[in-house]
């Protein structure tokens, strides 16, 4: 019998790629997902990439009467949860959002495990748990710094809500998945990365300004201790990003982690700046982005980027699409959703 996995956010940017790695490494999956932040259309061509016929159910995951019933239709033994809001300056402005989300939905996904006697669950964290480190790059015992921003706060308080829940409930086993900065898009362009609204992701805003929706490209300082000025990030191939998805779920489902509960950078290990994107991105797909320089953003880090032999080693998962490959499918999904030739 397949191995069925319920991935929320599941019409999100990651959820829509991680499904994809899923159904094609051999799982069954259902999708939910509140289309707060996404559209039904990343849902049909996730089915159209697959040819499966994905169950998809549009609930909120805080409302967890609604999700309940997600949790009685379908008979899953993994979870994989993205549903959250994920905007760094958004969440500066509007923490109680932030919170109740995060937090809530998160809660309601590990209740509901246990009530079910679901057993796995992938939780989708980020290098913002990191702060600004000591030192670079950053490893899995990198101490967590207070974050810069609620955002990266509900990163931090979700792990400590899955590491306390796992010691304390016999049936549950978590892995955490850090990010570093998601990239790119699916090669057949029928999947990628679509804000609604102005993007707060800088590769969206780059692809956006390319293909003239948006006059310019704001960067957030060149005044950093970086060898341009502008901030240093480790950008991650999406698709090499969902395919640790399933290779952490496989890891459970086996059970062949070292513990019940694990930690694992996920990245490139190989810092680039800012600016250096948006020139790489200019250079790849032959076209410009008009840009300038403002002042810093709030809650922004100078520098992180990941040392994934962790991840590497204990997973067997390693990145492997390069940062031109990556911009160019960002490029070539902007041109399929405006119908650019």
């Amino acid at each position: 019998m397949k191995e069925t996995v319920l991935v929320t956010g599941g019409a999100g940017f990651i959820g829509s790629h991680t499904a994809v790695e899923l159904v094609e490494a051999g799982f069954d999956v259902v999708i939910v997902d509140n289309l707060s932040n996404a559209e039904m259309a990343a849902v049909e061509s996730v089915r159209k990439i697959t040819g499966a016929d994905i169950p998809f159910e549009k609930v909120d995951c805080c409302d967890r009467a609604a999700f309940e019933e997600v949790f009685k239709k379908y008979k899953f033994n993994s979870v994989i949860h993205f549903a959250a809001s994920k905007a760094v300056g958004e969440s500066v402005a509007e923490p109680l959002k932030y919170y109740g989300n995060n937090l809530g939905s998160f809660v309601n996904v590990l209740s509901l495990m246990k009530q079910y006697g679901v057993e796995n669950v992938v939780f989708s964290s980020s290098a913002t748990v990191y702060g600004q480190p000591d030192t670079l790059p950053a490893t899995e015992q990198t101490p967590r710094k207070p974050a810069t921003s609620p955002y990266g706060n509900t990163k931090q308080i979700c792990e400590d809500i899955l590491r306390d829940s796992v010691a304390a409930y016999e049936g549950i086993k978590g892995i955490a998945l850090r990010y570093f900065n998601p990239i790119g898009a699916h090669p057949s362009a029928l999947i990628g990365e679509l804000p609604k609204g102005v993007p707060n992701n800088l590769v969206p805003f780059i692809t956006q300004t390319a293909a003239g929706i948006r006059k310019e490209l704001s960067v957030f300082g060149d005044d950093y201790n970086t060898p341009d000025g502008s901030c240093l990030r480790d950008y991650i191939d999406v698709v090499d990003l969902a395919k640790a998805h399933v290779v952490a779920v496989t890891r459970m489902v086996k059970n062949s982690g070292k513990s019940r509960f694990e930690i694992f950078n996920i990245g490139t290990g190989k810092p680039t700046s800012v600016l250096e994107l948006v020139n790489a991105f200019e250079r790849v797909n032959g076209v410009k982005v008009p840009h300038k320089i403002v002042g810093r953003r709030p809650g922004d880090v100078e520098a992180v980027w990941a040392d994934t032999t962790l991840a590497n080693n204990e997973l067997g998962w390693k990145a492997v699409r390069s940062l031109d490959e990556t911009l160019a499918s960002a490029w070539a999904w902007e041109k399929h959703i405006r119908n650019i030739q």
